[in-house]
């Protein structure tokens, strides 16, 4: 006879519910309280209240000011009360030929300066920034070093180029060229020669602020993951691809915020361009700047009305340029 084994017995408790299909539930979401946004948003409000109020306090005001008195016809230590003038002033700036061709003149320069100094600058201040992106002894001291014109006032480094710049034997430029061609080099006036009288104030404003741009650029190299330049080293990539593939993906943002810096920092080119003109013996028309033109028109003519349409019509062709060029140049991962 066939034995046949019985069934083992099923284990005590209770038996198990009949399987389901199982559906993961949504994640619990936590409402927002409209309360926390609230104060989230007047903190914000208070903390750049200081910002707002002196931004509003020493430009907004006198920019609005500005506006209001390019309607009128105000000199300085004039007995007459201010005419309005309404549009004359804007009208005489494009149309009299003895404000158009200055103040024409002086855009050019601006703009010469700006075309020439900010890409110049900006490729001067990422390759000191690579170049001090290192671990070695007294970094320090180097990066110090070149950051140091930034701290010099404009009107200090404006003096020291006008010696170093100065048209006899004795300017040390001169002299420097003098005995590097045996004698072969006579003296040459930098500053009031037309040719050279703009280069020599690009040279002098690269020279002076090319630090605080490598300080920026040197930064945003810091913050780049070290293991990325290690992946790149291990698939043989050369150094003008890591640099290309690595460091300027990784620095996009900070370039375009010192791009766009050094746009503006160049539009407001006067402080060695008034010391140079008064003390210096620069050629005025080769040099001179819109900011210069205002300055000069309000106080050694005494007309605020035209110096404050000259602002204004600046202000307004510096905000278009610089959102053409932040419409050119914003990082990608910006709408």
């Amino acid at each position: 006879m066939t034995s046949v084994e019985p069934a083992p017995a099923a284990p005590a408790g209770p038996e198990p519910a009949p399987s389901k299909t199982s559906v993961n539930p949504a994640p619990s979401t936590r409402p927002v309280r409209p309360g926390r946004n609230n104060r989230d948003w007047l903190h914000g409000l208070l903390m750049s209240a200081p910002a707002v109020v002196g931004l509003i306090a020493f430009v907004g005001v006198p920019f609005g000011y500005a506006v209001v008195l390019s309607f009128y016809n105000v000199r300085l230590g004039s007995p007459l009360a201010p005419s309005f003038f309404g549009l004359e002033q804007y009208r005489r700036l494009f149309t009299d030929p003895d404000l158009s061709g200055p103040f024409l003149r002086a855009l050019l320069n601006n703009l010469t300066f700006a075309v020439v100094v900010v890409p110049v600058q900006t490729a001067l201040a990422l390759g000191l920034a690579i170049l001090l992106n290192r671990k070695l002894k007294a970094i320090g001291l180097f990066r110090s070093l070149f950051f140091m014109p930034v701290v010099f006032p404009m009107a200090l480094v404006a003096v020291i180029w006008r010696l170093i710049l100065a048209r006899s034997d004795q300017g040390m430029l001169n002299s420097a060229l003098h005995a590097v061609s045996f004698g072969n080099w006579g003296a040459f006036d930098w500053l009031g020669d037309s040719a050279t009288a703009m280069a020599s104030i690009i040279v002098l404003s690269i020279w002076q602020g090319v630090g605080f741009q490598m300080v920026i650029l040197l930064a945003g190299l810091q913050q780049i993951p070290g293991e990325l330049y290690e992946a790149a080293e291990l698939d043989r990539a050369s150094r003008w691809q890591q640099f290309r593939h690595v460091t300027l993906p990784g620095i996009r943002g900070t370039l375009v915020f010192v791009v766009m810096l050094t746009s503006v920092l160049s539009f407001r080119v006067f402080d060695q361009v008034y010391v140079l003109v008064r003390g210096g013996g620069l050629d005025e028309d080769a040099t001179r700047t819109v900011m210069y033109q205002a300055v000069t028109t309000a106080f050694d003519q005494n007309n605020i009305g035209q110096a404050s349409a000259i602002t204004v019509v600046f202000f307004l062709i510096v905000v278009v340029l610089t959102l053409i060029q932040r419409r050119v140049v914003r990082p990608e991962n910006e709408d």
